[in-house]
């Protein structure tokens, strides 16, 4: 049964050309960072091939570019998760594998995440930039990814709003809440993190 819930097409085309635009950016700046520079992010737009007008509407300082070029190094990618022949095929186990590597890429880099954190929080707030991606939705395409067992079991609505739910589960907010709220030690928080995602699919399905 269908809900309307979805959104149009279009909506997720203008997205997702702002998440590229959006990848594009910090993926230049981590090759120069790479080649022993700073790069200021005039320098990271012309690199990117992004007018400097547009980048700084996705990044408002050279501070808030360069606090997340540490998070996108050995990001986990649909590939690294799902490419190979060693891949969970049973839906639970793949958003678990989702969750439980993401939570291990945050862990390492906790300062990094606290800062980009501390960058992002009051942007919303800005009426000029508020529709533009935060974040680079990592966790959005591999949950794609994972779920992708189920396309023939729910429908998209369904699906749809079981992808919502688990990024909700997944990623620096879950971390920061599980760390800072409710007190978990990591093997805890990792744990306990698993524990919900798995129930949420168990529940959907």
């Amino acid at each position: 049964m269908t809900t309307g819930m979805s959104s149009p097409p279009r909506t997720h085309e203008r997205v997702a050309q702002k998440l590229r635009t959006r990848r594009a950016l910090l993926f230049a700046a981590r090759e120069l960072v790479a080649e022993g520079r700073t790069p200021t992010l005039a320098e990271a737009a012309d690199a990117a091939m992004v007018s400097r007008a547009t980048a700084y509407r996705y990044f408002p300082s050279q501070e808030a570019l360069l606090a997340e070029v540490p998070l996108s190094v050995d990001v986990p990618t649909v590939r690294s998760l799902f490419g190979g022949d060693a891949a969970p095929t049973d839906v639970e186990d793949r958003v678990a594998l989702v969750h439980n590597t993401l939570y291990d890429h945050i862990r390492e880099r906790e300062v990094q995440v606290r800062l980009f954190l501390r960058n992002t929080l009051l942007r919303p707030l800005d009426p000029e930039r508020n529709d533009v991606p935060l974040r680079p939705a990592f966790r959005l395409e591999l949950l794609d990814a994972a779920l992708q067992p189920l396309e023939r079991e729910l429908d998209p609505d369904q699906l749809e709003r079981l992808k919502t739910a688990l990024s909700i589960l997944i990623g620096t907010e879950a971390f920061t809440a599980m760390r800072d709220v409710v007190g978990l030690d990591h093997d805890q928080a990792r744990a306990r993190g698993e524990w919900a995602v798995r129930q949420m699919v168990r529940a959907t399905r």
